[in-house]
């Protein structure tokens, strides 16, 4: 199993189909896992893809529309059922703090896993330093709700270059000395390693194209982007508040994204290969999936350095 990697609970848009449950994603990061939108039947999904109530660290709803959020009753409730020992962090918008609320007590039961509430009140970082080994931020969407997407973004770092360390008679404990000092008998970090940028994540729901989308999605190695419908529908979706296939492309085109999973689809569509096509006619060429319930994603391998 990768370390990092998505797993997709849900993909349909408004209501379930036959093939589709309501919205769900979790990303594993090494030792974190995100839940993004969890919609109506999340925790029967998370017993079929073999996620655990024990592996969400974090909880992330973009907006209050039932599709994105009707499971958090059941997946909060699931926390203390299992007795979750660590601390569980939920971001949502601030302005539906009364339907979080609601959805949070919904019914009653043994509260014992220890849910931190952390509303969103507007676009920036969210995550304190030393907190969690990435930094999590937020932007701002445009929706018919206040609505917020969320970028995950890995601090960059340095990769050691064994052929380098030799040359300069670097070896065994004087590797982290030098990694720590910068510096090491006149030999600069630099000589001896690469840059190595940090990986970056964007998840973003249900939107029209503003200045939110592009700064989520920029230079991401795996964006998760609605796409609920096609490109001849781009009147309606844009009186709804959504996306098209194409603007989805777009997007990730002019962003440099490595890897582009379409989510969200409208039920009024049966060939989903049709929006993988319209990505790439609108010029993206990197890595594509069309997402299905229940498939794992795995973030792409972390970039060689130049």
């Amino acid at each position: 199993m990768s370390a990092r990697e998505l797993a997709v609970l849900g993909t349909a848009s408004q209501v379930p189909t036959r093939h589709r449950n309501h919205n769900g994603y979790l990303l594993r990061w090494d030792g974190e896992g995100l839940l993004f939108d969890p919609g109506e039947g999340t925790q029967r999904q998370m017993t079929r893809a073999g996620v655990a109530a024990h592996d969400i660290t974090r909880i992330c709803v973009t907006h209050f529309h039932g599709d994105h959020c009707l499971g958090l009753p059941g997946v909060i409730q699931h926390l203390s059922l299992d007795r979750v020992p660590h601390p569980v962090t939920a971001h949502y918008p601030a302005a539906g703090q009364r339907y979080f609320d609601r959805l949070r007590h919904a019914t009653p039961y043994h509260e014992t896993a220890r849910l931190l509430e952390a509303p969103v009140r507007g676009p920036g970082r969210l995550t304190a330093d030393g907190e969690a080994p990435f930094t999590l931020l937020a932007y701002e969407l445009d929706h018919r709700v206040p609505t917020f997407g969320y970028r995950l973004a890995e601090p960059d770092g340095r990769r050691m270059l064994p052929e380098r360390l030799a040359a300069h008679g670097i070896t065994g404990p004087d590797i982290g000395r030098i990694q720590r000092a910068g510096e090491l008998r006149g030999v600069r970090l630099a000589d001896v390693s690469a840059p190595r940028p940090g990986q970056r994540f964007a998840f973003v729901m249900d939107t029209r194209l503003c200045e939110g989308v592009y700064a989520l999605a920029e230079g991401c190695d795996m964006l998760v982007i609605e796409s609920t419908f096609l490109d001849e529908d781009a009147a309606l979706a844009r009186d709804s508040g959504h996306l098209t296939a194409g603007q989805a492309g777009r997007v990730a085109a002019g962003a440099g994204v490595r890897h582009l999973v379409l989510t969200h689809f409208s039920q009024r569509y049966t060939d989903p290969a049709v929006f993988g096509r319209q990505a790439r006619a609108a010029g993206f060429e990197g890595e594509l999936t069309v997402a299905e319930d229940l498939t794992r994603v795995p973030v792409p391998k972390r970039s060689e350095p130049g």
